[in-house]
């Protein structure tokens, strides 16, 4: 019943695939919450605008709306553009750069709240005693503000890597060979849908507990030192 038929290799490679494109979207996540949270503090009405709408808008669409929108219809909507414009282009995007990118793009706005709230948490006390030393506020920012909030953040950004992980699963749509597609073509080769499908579930639970002990891990590490009450 579990005999994969000669496609244990195959499943690997999607699980290698997999992870590969849950650390780079977690990247680009990462990236834009810390941008996304400096717009939230920005003195700037328009930039704090812009940023309430991309956390607002992006957290309302399903994801897999989005990913179908950024691969099917980007490119849709650039060729219709040049055609009518006179000067007809083929667009194809790469799955693997369309998807990792929309994934990114998508738990940015969940990421961006998570640094806000480890924002609020760090002390008001020494960002105000920062700048009665003399400090700018990037300087602010980078010495005293972001390595307490990177702690604080730690729990919210360890929840989102579990959830951005199965979410890689429906880049599967775009033709990506990540562990749900590789799946899915060995259970239609062999017909045996079960057995290829439980072996996939079994393999993302193999990988959201390993990510959960080195969360508990980076927890204990970065609060060495911390007085807890």
């Amino acid at each position: 019943m579990f005999d994969l038929q000669g496609y244990g290799p195959l499943l690997l490679q999607g699980a290698k695939l997999t992870i590969y494109v849950g650390v780079c979207s977690m990247v680009i996540a990462i990236g834009l919450g810390l941008l996304g949270v400096l717009g939230q503090l920005s003195k700037s009405p328009v930039v704090r605008f812009l940023v309430t709408t991309y956390t607002t808008v992006v957290r309302g669409i399903p994801e897999l709306v989005l990913i179908l929108l950024v691969y099917y219809g980007v490119p849709t909507l650039i060729q219709d553009i040049s055609a009518a414009a006179g000067s007809p282009v083929y667009v194809a995007l790469d799955p693997f750069v369309s998807g990792t990118a929309t994934i990114g793009f998508i738990y940015g706005a969940f990421s961006t709240e998570v640094f806000r709230g480890a924002y609020l948490a760090v002390p008001r006390g020494q960002i105000e005693a920062a700048r009665a030393c003399g400090m700018s506020g990037a300087l602010t920012f980078r010495r005293i503000t972001l390595p307490q909030m990177m702690r604080y953040a730690l729990p919210g950004l360890g929840n989102v890597w579990m959830v951005l992980i199965k979410a890689t699963a429906l880049i599967s749509v775009i033709q990506l060979p990540e562990l749900m597609r590789s799946a899915d073509i060995a259970a239609k080769n062999t017909r045996m849908p079960f057995t290829f499908f439980f072996a996939a579930s079994l393999i993302y639970l193999a990988i959201t507990i390993i990510s959960n002990i080195v969360q508990q891990w980076a927890e204990k590490r970065t609060s060495r030192g911390v007085r807890r009450a």
